[in-house]
């Protein structure tokens, strides 16, 4: 009888196991990220047309022609750059005030549950880089 439930026991956790290694594969870091920071201005689609693109002084620019405008290259370093900030663009705030946080900056302020402001550069770096290889997939042809 102990035998037998066991034997349920394990057959399930490989079963959810299994079913969140699916689920995972499908996660795309990129888009995720750009959804929680970038959508509302340029929209999910990157086009430009985003919630709030409406009430902006300034149109945010349709993110799936940045290629284009390039000669067909894709500007990972001025995207990179646009990014962490060390391109400023008054649309995305400050450098001191970043309009999505300081989610992509390595100079994090103090909280409370992070008094000393430690993020990992590797964190910082793959959260732009997840954008940046996002960006680059939705680039139009």
């Amino acid at each position: 009888m102990i035998m037998s439930g066991l034997k349920w026991l394990m057959m399930a956790s490989l079963a959810v196991g299994f079913t969140a290694a699916a689920h995972a594969e499908d996660f795309d870091a990129g888009k995720s990220e750009f959804l929680s920071s970038c959508a509302s201005c340029h929209g999910t689609d990157g086009k430009g047309k985003g919630p709030v693109s409406e009430r902006l002084k300034v149109a945010p620019p349709d993110l799936t022609v940045l290629a284009k405008k390039n000669n067909g290259v894709f500007p990972v370093s001025r995207v990179h750059e646009i990014i962490d900030g060390r391109e400023a663009l008054l649309t995305h705030g400050t450098r001191e005030m970043p309009i999505w946080g300081f989610r992509y900056s390595l100079e994090q302020p103090p909280t409370l549950f992070n008094p000393e402001a430690v993020v990992p550069e590797a964190v910082v770096r793959a959260r732009i880089l997840s954008i940046i290889d996002y960006l680059n997939r939705i680039q139009g042809k």
